[in-house]
């Protein structure tokens, strides 16, 4: 990609600055967006790499009063008030604003590359001990997690403390009403369906927050002998089939807000309430977030009598394709494996298992927010390529 400038003009009529490329491409930046951004101590706090221009001193309809081009690789604006800007072609090139550059940036941005599965996930597997001490392997870790959903880290130790660590990896572990880590295990008077022997069936965690966790971690520290199997299955891939398969029921999904609650004491003492759509969708209808938890969905249910039963009958239908051999995927944790995954996209569950006298299974996890995860991702990504 060839960033030397070739040409440069700012038409008054257009209130915008047009660049002609070497290569013969062209790029058009507006005035008002090129004043807005400039780059000198005064406008822009270089150490905070944030604007100190105010929005109130901007005025949207500027226009350049000259524009000069400086070898090929710096245009310097004058402003009317003889404010000078400079602009480097790097710097100006990666924002231009056609649509193909715009697609790119936020692709290097955002990594919003997905890939689909059901019940044929070659299930990506990572030594964990890599993981916490090269950065390139904790770079392909997260690079796998955005893309595909789920990776299994083997080989840690088997004691509490171990997420902890990995927290410490990405940067830190989001604390909930259940602790900052917490113990998957059978437990008398349990104040949460995973803390019984029973089955558990597909769910995202906590879609009584108004902003659910978005990857979670489960480190096997001990497993039954019988029973116990962990299943997964991928909420997007499933939306899609739902969407070509039945567009009205996924309208519900993606429309209907749900009432969830969560009432008890761990951490602190907790009385949630929220209201969440099963299939959250972007301004494209492309699902974003799966909130789907039946063991804390409300009795309350906020909407008019008649919309009822085509509400229960739209999510027995996309349950059913959730727990269809063709999208679901069982795997037993041995001890030592942390399970890694996108708790907005992929659903997990448990199969049943037999009580003992003692805890035979033993589970603790943790979650993270895809904010902490990315920024990681970024400065792995630059540390690992090189790139600025």
């Amino acid at each position: 990609m060839s960033t030397g400038i070739q040409k440069v003009e700012a038409p008054d009529a257009e209130h915008l600055v047009r660049v002609e490329w070497e290569d013969g491409s062209e790029s058009r930046y507006p005035c008002v967006w090129l004043r807005d951004n400039c780059q000198c101590p005064d406008c822009f706090l270089r150490s905070a790499k944030a604007r100190r221009l105010l929005f109130e001193d901007l005025d949207v309809d500027i226009v350049a009063k000259e524009v000069t081009l400086t070898d090929r690789k710096k245009i310097s604006i004058t402003w009317p008030d003889e404010h000078r800007s400079e602009y480097e072609a790097e710097w100006l090139k990666k924002r231009c604003f056609s649509e193909e550059a715009r697609a790119e940036m936020q692709e290097d941005l955002f990594l919003p590359e997905r890939q689909y599965w059901g019940s044929d996930l070659q299930l990506p597997k990572m030594p964990f001990e890599e993981i916490m001490y090269n950065d390139g392997s904790a770079y392909k870790w997260l690079c796998t997690l955005k893309k595909v959903g789920i990776v299994l880290l083997t080989g840690a130790a088997t004691r509490q403390g171990e997420l902890v660590k990995l927290g410490h990896r990405i940067g830190f572990l989001r604390l909930t009403f259940y602790g900052p880590t917490w113990q998957v295990q059978d437990k008398a008077d349990a104040n949460n369906v995973a803390y019984t022997t029973g089955k558990l069936c597909f769910h995202t965690d906590y879609p009584v927050l108004q902003h659910p966790p978005g990857v979670q971690f489960l480190h096997c520290i001990k497993q039954t002998a019988a029973g116990g199997e962990s299943e997964v299955v991928d909420g997007f891939h499933v939306s899609n089939k739902l969407k070509q398969q039945n567009p009205q029921a996924y309208q519900i999904l993606s429309s209907t807000a749900v009432d969830y609650t969560d009432v008890g004491v761990d951490y602190c003492d907790f009385a949630m309430q929220c209201k969440q759509r099963i299939i959250d969708v972007d301004y494209r209808g492309q699902a974003v977030r799966i909130n789907y938890n039946n063991a804390t969905r409300d009795t309350v249910f906020d909407i008019p009598a008649e919309k009822v039963r085509p509400f229960y009958a739209a999510l027995k239908e996309f349950d059913d394709l959730l727990n269809s051999t063709e999208y679901k995927f069982t795997y037993k944790l041995k001890p030592g494996d942390i399970v890694t995954f996108d708790n907005w996209r992929v659903l997990h569950g448990r199969q049943s298992y037999q009580s003992g006298s003692e805890v035979t299974r033993h589970l603790e996890g943790a979650y993270a927010d895809w904010d902490v995860v990315m920024s990681r991702l970024r400065l792995l990504r630059k540390r690992v390529l090189n790139r600025h």
